[in-house]
C-alpha cells in the first residue's frame, strides 16, 4: 500500500463505557450507522456502560446533570451544577430528554439493540466489568454475544480498515 492510499473503513469496533443517556445513544447511533452503511460492527460494554444492556438497568438510564458544562436549560441558558444535585431533577431531566427523544422517534434502548443485531452488528460486554460487578450473561441482553476480556476484544480488530471508537 502507497503512503497516501487511503483504507475504506471496514470494520468499527464502539467502546461505552458510560452509562448516561447520552453517552449510550452516542454508542448506539453509531452503531446502527455503521450496520446501515454495511461496515462490520461490534460494540463493546463496559464499566457503567454495562446499564445499557443489562436487563435490569437498559430501560433506567439517566442523563448526567452533575458535572456536565454542556448541559443547557430551556432558552440556551447555562445549567447550574448545583441544581443537578438537587432531589428530582435529574429525574425531571432525564424525562424531558426522553420525551424529546420520542417527538423524535428515536428508538429506545432495547429496539436499538435489536436493529444493531438485525443488521448484522455484533454486541460484548466487558469481563473485567461484568466480574466487578457480579453479572452473568443472563443478566444481559439476550442477544449479547459474549462476556470477553479485552484481549479478546482486541483480536477481533485484525486488518486495515478497523476504527475503534471509545464514546
Amino acid at each position: 500500500m502507497e503512503k497516501d492510499e487511503k483504507v475504506k473503513l471496514s470494520k468499527v469496533l464502539l467502546i461505552c463505557a458510560k452509562g448516561s443517556i447520552e453517552d449510550v445513544y452516542a454508542t448506539l447511533v453509531m452503531g446502527n450507522g455503521a450496520v446501515m452503511e454495511g461496515i462490520e460492527t461490534k460494540l463493546f460494554f463496559t464499566f457503567f456502560g454495562l446499564d445499557a444492556i443489562t436487563k435490569k438497568q437498559m430501560n433506567k438510564l439517566h442523563t448526567a446533570t452533575v458535572g456536565n458544562p454542556a448541559m443547557r436549560m430551556p432558552g440556551g441558558l447555562p445549567f447550574p451544577t448545583l441544581l443537578g444535585a438537587l432531589p428530582f431533577v435529574e429525574a425531571g431531566v432525564s424525562a424531558m430528554m426522553k420525551s424529546q427523544m420520542e417527538k423524535l422517534d428515536i428508538p429506545g434502548v432495547e429496539e436499538f439493540l435489536e436493529l444493531i443485531v438485525a443488521g448484522g452488528g455484533e454486541i460484548y460486554g466487558c469481563k473485567l466489568a461484568a466480574d466487578m460487578f457480579g453479572l452473568k450473561k443472563e443478566d444481559l441482553y439476550d442477544d449479547v454475544k459474549g462476556i470477553i476480556t479485552v484481549g479478546d476484544l482486541y483480536a477481533m480488530c485484525d486488518g486495515p480498515g478497523t476504527q475503534i471508537i471509545f464514546t
